[in-house]
């Protein structure tokens, strides 16, 4: 638009509001929206500044060391001896897993060193159509039984999560578990385990057991995580249920 059309529509609108204040009616200050753009911005800047401190507050605490022991029984984990009764059942491809790992690891752990709680890790494979070609979850659950003999395990199951592929990929390979294995000091034929699928049998039938289980279903359905505490599933919303599991244990 021209200057002088500019300056045509600016008297035209003058002389209309000087109608309007003869005739008795008040004409509003045409309103100024840049403090509201401001404040918008403002708004929005704090927001990604508040996750942005969340998400370092969730990264920045250091990993506690596990100095727990491991025993292994079928595809079943015995981690500790304390008091208060834990079960997890989980799947190494399972990305909520993984998260339920970033979230509760070092709480876990903690408690575990500390001769708080006993857990039953639960190392299943309802995942194994997930990857292609199918079956990552079982030589990943393998490759964690191993682990146990092996003098490894609190590690490897942590590596585990951090290096989860993902869904729909083709999975680590038996060599990059191998690796894992031999990075954190492997004792044993770590590597004939993995190869020879030593555990998957092992593996299948606590799945099946797992997922058959009415006492872990949800409406009906299994997943993973799934947390049972003195045998009763809890609900993963309360984000006390290990604090109360440990006060309970006492």
């Amino acid at each position: 638009m021209g200057g002088a059309s500019r300056n045509e529509k600016k008297r035209r609108q003058a002389e209309a509001n000087r109608r309007l204040a003869a005739a008795g009616i008040s004409v509003p200050p045409k309103r100024n929206r840049t403090p509201l753009i401001v404040v918008a911005v403002v708004v929005v800047v704090a927001v990604v500044a508040g996750v942005a401190v969340l998400l370092n507050r969730n990264g920045s605490s250091a990993d506690v060391a596990p100095t727990y022991t491991a025993t292994a029984s079928g595809a079943v984990i015995t981690a500790g001896n304390g008091p208060a009764t834990i079960d997890t059942y989980e799947d190494f491809l399972c990305p909520q897993c993984e998260r339920f790992e970033q979230r509760y690891g070092n709480e876990i752990t903690t408690a575990l060193n500390n001769g708080q709680v006993t857990v039953r890790f639960h190392t299943i494979a309802i995942l194994d159509p997930s990857t292609t070609p199918p079956g990552y979850s079982t030589r990943a659950a393998n490759a964690a039984l191993c682990a146990v003999p092996a003098g490894i395990y609190p590690a490897y199951r942590e590596k585990l999560f951090a290096e989860q592929p993902a869904e729909g990929s083709a999975g680590l390979t038996n060599d990059q578990l191998i690796q894992f294995g031999t990075e954190l000091g492997a004792t044993g034929d770590f590597a004939a385990c993995v190869n020879g699928a030593t555990n998957a049998a092992a593996v299948t039938a606590e799945t099946e057991a797992s997922a058959a289980n009415p006492a872990l279903q949800t409406n009906g359905q299994f997943g993973t995580p799934t947390v049972a505490v003195g045998g009763a599933k809890i609900d993963l919303n309360n984000t006390n249920w290990l604090k109360d599991a440990i006060a309970a244990g006492r």
